[in-house]
């Protein structure tokens, strides 16, 4: 069974940056795609970016495109969001996502995955 495990969120000031990790366990997992999907109270969870596995190529949200890099260690089967310029409305729990079939993970229905969150509080 595979299990996403997250670290790295918490509070940082309005221009700080952080930096989240998603680690996936399971020796055979090969991911095709993984990245980072963000929710707000009351409202549903949207896709903030995600990486091709084997390619390394990256899609980003358009609120956080200049912001945000993702990358990717394969030897550790773990996938990083760097967070730069955080503003209040980046403030969201931080849900890590995976999948195994060949579908880009810009949308919640292609998730296979999910880790528990971790919660991103920016402070104006």
């Amino acid at each position: 069974q595979v299990q996403l495990v997250e670290s790295g969120g918490g509070l940082v000031q309005a221009g700080g940056s952080l930096r989240l990790s998603c680690a996936a366990s399971g020796r055979t997992f090969r991911p095709y795609t993984m990245g980072w999907f963000r929710q707000t109270p009351g409202k549903e969870r949207e896709f903030a970016s995600a990486i091709l596995w084997g390619s390394g190529v990256t899609y980003y949200a358009d609120s956080v495109k200049g912001r945000f890099t993702i990358s990717r260690d394969s030897a550790k089967n773990t996938v990083y969001l760097q967070m730069n310029s955080l503003q209040p409305e980046d403030t969201a729990v931080y849900y890590c996502a995976a999948n195994q079939r060949s579908l880009l993970l810009t949308r919640a229905t292609a998730v296979d995955y999910w880790g528990q969150g971790t919660q991103v509080t920016v402070s104006s």
